[in-house]
């Protein structure tokens, strides 16, 4: 409606002083925050908050990484945070090799599993993160890796596992499409 007016005010103080034209032109217009209702202030978060991070969990030991995946969920729920997502990542096997002394001679080989599980938490207040971050370092079982970072679309490609199936029905079917577009 202001925006209508304007025209309109700016015709009048042509034909009435041309040094009239130059203060409007000049000074803004009424604040736009005027015209917003108030609770739209009381919307926005008190305190800066993190988008989305992820807390990730590394151990060789399932029931006791299961556990403490289960604390974290509770301390996080406990604190107001809110979890998005927990999901576990397929385990990676791995073996190390302990070498006779002065030698190449295999003394014995071991086989391990590391098992992965992470923890998403979505819109996190800042002074929350080192309170959570205390609480979760202090718990922090022996042998498990401790891993907090951003969300980033690496994070959640990393999560699916290809198809292989799928995989190899595509390109058949990009093989197929390729020889009906020569013809």
């Amino acid at each position: 409606m202001l925006r209508k007016i304007n025209p309109l005010v700016k015709r009048v103080a042509q034909q009435n002083n041309a040094n009239l034209i130059r203060n409007l032109s000049t000074t803004s217009a009424i604040p736009a925050s005027v015209y917003e209702p108030d609770y739209l202030e009381s919307l926005k978060p008190k305190f800066p908050q993190y988008e989305s991070l992820n807390v990730q969990i590394k151990g060789y030991d399932y029931p006791i990484l299961e556990s403490y995946q289960r604390y974290l969920h509770s301390v996080a729920e406990y604190l107001d945070i809110d979890v998005a997502d927990c999901y576990a990542l397929p385990p990676q096997n791995m073996s190390v090799q302990r070498l006779k002394p002065n030698s190449t001679v295999v003394d014995s080989e071991y086989r391990l599993t590391v098992y992965e599980r992470n923890i998403q938490l979505q819109d996190m207040d800042v002074p929350l993160y080192p309170m959570f971050l205390r609480i979760a370092q202090a718990a922090l079982p022996e042998g498990v890796q401790l891993t907090v970072q951003e969300h980033t679309d690496e994070c959640e490609e990393r999560r699916y596992v290809p198809d292989k199936d799928l995989l190899e029905l595509k390109a058949e079917l990009e093989k197929m499409q390729g020889g009906a577009k020569k013809k």
